[in-house]
């Protein structure tokens, strides 16, 4: 009976998954299905198409450890998806490998149907991982380039534009965050390598991380002075993405006001 679950778990995630969701270009003839071929799946996860054959027909063995975290990768499971994959094979998931920092494609069109906030996807890094035209007009500095840290900005000054009423609060919301992607993600060579330079740059990162502060995500509204639209009363929301644990985050102002008329002028093109 497991393998037999095992098979329909991984039939059914291939053929859910786009072959552009997976990095493949498809060009050439049409495709009959619109999931990833066996052979493509087999060929990303690096293993023969007749043993990945076997898997999805009940009738290879159990895989190894390495081949289920191929395929996960592959597969573009979330962390529980992993972990049931794993118990299918009759298997524990070790701990994940590392900070999720690839965008569900849903998550990024959703950014796109906001045009009254400024919205951006962090990882559990800081990492700004995706984000829309608002909020790269609000942001600005280094987002365009896809290499924007909001600790890094808060702590080291990389890329800020601007003071912010809620700055130190945000300190502290960044380091509980940080924290608990330590214990989550130890192997992390980018977290490892962010979270030294935090520690030798800012005596106060230091400082506030030997508090173990706790701090969780809701409704805050700040004021920015920004150097193109001036003071901005901004109204700041954030919704998890559990399963890759990131946060959208949404940066808006209230209706009518004039700091809503400001944030909107960011978009059009100066005379």
């Amino acid at each position: 009976m497991a393998r037999q679950e095992l098979a329909r778990f991984l039939r059914d995630r291939r053929a859910g998954l786009r072959p552009h969701d997976a990095g493949l270009t498809t060009t050439g003839t049409a495709r009959r299905t619109p999931g990833l071929r066996r052979e493509e799946v087999a060929e990303l996860a690096h293993m023969s198409v007749d043993y990945y054959t076997r898997l999805e027909q009940a009738r290879g063995p159990r895989p190894s450890g390495r081949i289920l975290d191929a395929l996960a990768e592959v597969l573009r499971l979330t962390p529980a998806e992993r972990s049931h994959l794993f118990r299918l094979a009759g298997s524990e998931a070790p701990p994940g490998g590392g900070v999720v920092r690839r965008v569900r494609p849903q998550v990024t069109a959703m950014l796109e149907r906001l045009p009254q906030a400024a919205a951006v996807v962090t990882d559990a890094a800081y990492g700004v991982v995706a984000w829309n035209p608002l909020a790269q007009a609000l942001l600005g500095g280094d987002l365009a380039r896809g290499t924007t840290n909001l600790a890094r900005r808060r702590f080291l000054g990389e890329g800020r534009m601007y003071d912010s009423s809620g700055a130190e609060e945000f300190g502290h919301i960044a380091v509980a965050r940080l924290r608990r992607a330590a214990d989550r993600y130890p192997h992390d060579p980018r977290l490892t390598a962010l979270l030294a330079a935090l520690h030798a740059g800012s005596e106060e990162f230091r400082r506030i991380w030997r508090t173990h502060p706790v701090h969780a995500p809701g409704h805050r509204t700040k004021t920015l002075d920004h150097p193109v639209a001036g003071p901005l009363r901004l109204n700041c929301d954030v919704l998890l993405v559990p399963e890759d644990d990131q946060e959208v985050v949404l940066i808006t102002a209230d209706p009518g006001s004039p700091s809503q008329r400001a944030l909107q002028g960011l978009l059009r093109p100066s005379t």
